[in-house]
């Protein structure tokens, strides 16, 4: 028995080794296969981040190519291939106190710097920011969305590093918004960073979403921290990327202006809505002007009525008019063999107010007669879409003038200076209306005419200067997006405040 019972016993203990041994063979197996599986899992995450971000470019075979580096166009559709693979930044990992819902107002280029300001006061609250929402109720009336004119994957991806940002609310948040647990607000103008975090981040822990529904000039120009500031030109400049569709028809129009040589980019912004809202009528007959005021009581929220077109005028406040304009290129001896790109929707008054412009440069051209109808199709009826295309090609014109300073005048100026200070001649419309009256009087002669407008802009062509500060008055300082001299090279850190005339 004692033998049956040891060598029971050695067998059993040798069972026992032998379970032991598989059952370390199976967990070394199974931490394998666990481990394996968890990097294949992140190299697909990975993967799909990656795809997300460069798979439209890359099947489209266009790259992103308006950059600060170039400033010129890359016209080699083969040149995609040939980039790194970009690695997208880390995401950064914060409390999230809550989330902001913005609707952005007006056109494209005053929504474009909305965007950048609600993108940096969500980093600063830390708080979670809705793909914003775009103005479809303006006078333009179009119905695109941010993905039809931005490259929405590449905003979402490309500031994760900053802010989290999503198309869309969690399914439990957009629950509770639909039940109107929301808090809806307009902040207020020219706003500090500080007045965010006093006034509108305590909604946001209260309610868990608030709504900005105005978003234009909500942030002040100047005394931001300085990565407050940065980050609104990052925005701007990298994260901001039009679809590849815009981005690739906007190609093909620099391409075509290329092929014949320099060219100017004219923002002549003499449309009907602009002149009815400004009540600027010079050179308008009686029934225009007639059809014009009529728009103006048309529209309640356009709260200026009564306007005195001559002495807005002489004040600057008006745009130029096709036959001034024409006058000022002639004074600043713009070659009149050069290609003039009219960058703005219908000139009111049609061919009859543009011939005096026409007769005195015969290279005027727009892109509805660069391109085939068939080009524009998709983007017939939607106005911001369309002005995304001007404003492309306005980024690359050799010489960007614009006839009044408006939200895209304002915004292709400050992104120009961004890729190397590229010229713009910024017109100084109180004194040139002066100038020109006296020459079209004969008080002046032309030399006497050409000279006084060429003094009157010699330092008026985008060079490096700061903005201008007026304390307690933040709606009369020079446009942050003008001007953003604080991501600019050089840097003006140790020089003293040079006050723009712009």
């Amino acid at each position: 028995m004692g033998l049956k019972t040891g060598s029971f016993g050695g067998e059993r203990l040798e069972k026992l080794r032998n379970s032991g041994m598989v059952s370390r063979s199976r967990m070394k197996l199974w931490m394998i296969r666990a481990t394996t599986s968890i990097l294949l899992w992140t190299c697909l995450v990975q993967l799909t981040a990656l795809s997300e971000t460069w798979g439209p470019r890359v099947l489209k075979g266009w790259p992103s190519c308006f950059s600060q580096e170039s400033g010129a166009v890359a016209l080699d559709v083969h040149s995609s291939l040939e980039l790194p693979v970009r690695v997208l930044p880390p995401k950064r990992v914060y409390k999230n106190n809550g989330y902001l819902m913005v609707s952005c107002n007006g056109g494209l280029n005053q929504m474009r710097a909305a965007i950048c300001d609600m993108v940096a006061i969500a980093r600063y609250l830390n708080v979670t920011l809705i793909v914003p929402e775009l103005d479809k109720t303006s006078f333009w009336n179009d119905p695109s969305e941010f993905q039809d004119i931005f490259d929405v994957d590449h905003f979402v991806t490309s500031l994760r590093d900053e802010v989290r940002i999503l198309k869309e609310l969690p399914p439990r948040v957009k629950r509770r918004v639909e039940l109107g647990m929301i808090y809806t607000m307009p902040p207020v103008s020219w706003s500090d960073i500080s007045y965010y975090h006093n006034q509108i981040l305590p909604l946001i822990q209260k309610y868990k979403v608030v709504h900005l529904n105005r978003t234009d000039a909500r942030l002040a120009n100047n005394e931001q921290p300085m990565d407050i500031q940065r980050l609104r030109c990052r925005v701007n400049f990298s994260a901001l990327k039009f679809t590849p569709q815009i981005e690739e028809l906007g190609r093909k129009v620099i391409k075509i202006l290329r092929q014949n040589g320099p060219f100017i980019v004219l923002h002549l912004r003499y449309e009907m809505d602009m002149l009815a809202f400004s009540g600027c009528t010079q050179g308008c007959n009686m029934d225009e002007v007639e059809e014009l005021t009529r728009m103006r009581y048309a529209y309640p929220w356009w709260k200026e009525k009564i306007i005195d077109s001559n002495m807005k005028r002489k004040e600057g406040l008006c745009p130029l008019t096709p036959e001034e304009t024409a006058l000022t290129l002639r004074a600043l001896d713009i070659d009149r063999n050069i290609q003039i790109y009219i960058a703005a929707g219908e000139i009111y008054g049609g061919e009859r107010r543009l011939s005096s412009l026409t007769a005195s440069y015969p290279n005027l051209v727009r892109k509805e007669t660069l391109l085939e109808s068939s080009d524009l199709r998709f983007f017939q009826n939607h106005s911001s879409q369309m002005a995304a295309l001007d404003y492309l090609v306005s980024l690359e014109s050799d010489i960007f003038v614009p006839t009044y300073d408006g939200n895209m005048a304002k915004v292709v100026e400050g992104h120009r200076r961004y890729l190397g200070y590229k010229k713009t001649i910024l017109l100084e419309r109180r004194l040139l209306v002066d100038i020109i009256d006296k020459y079209n009087t004969g008080s002046l002669s032309w030399d006497e005419f050409s000279n006084a407008v060429k003094d009157v802009h010699a330092e008026r062509m985008g060079n490096p200067i700061r903005r201008s500060v007026i304390p307690d008055r933040p709606k009369e300082e020079d446009y942050f997006y003008a001007n953003p001299w604080e991501c600019l090279q050089p840097s003006y850190e140790d020089e003293p405040l040079h006050l723009s005339s712009v």
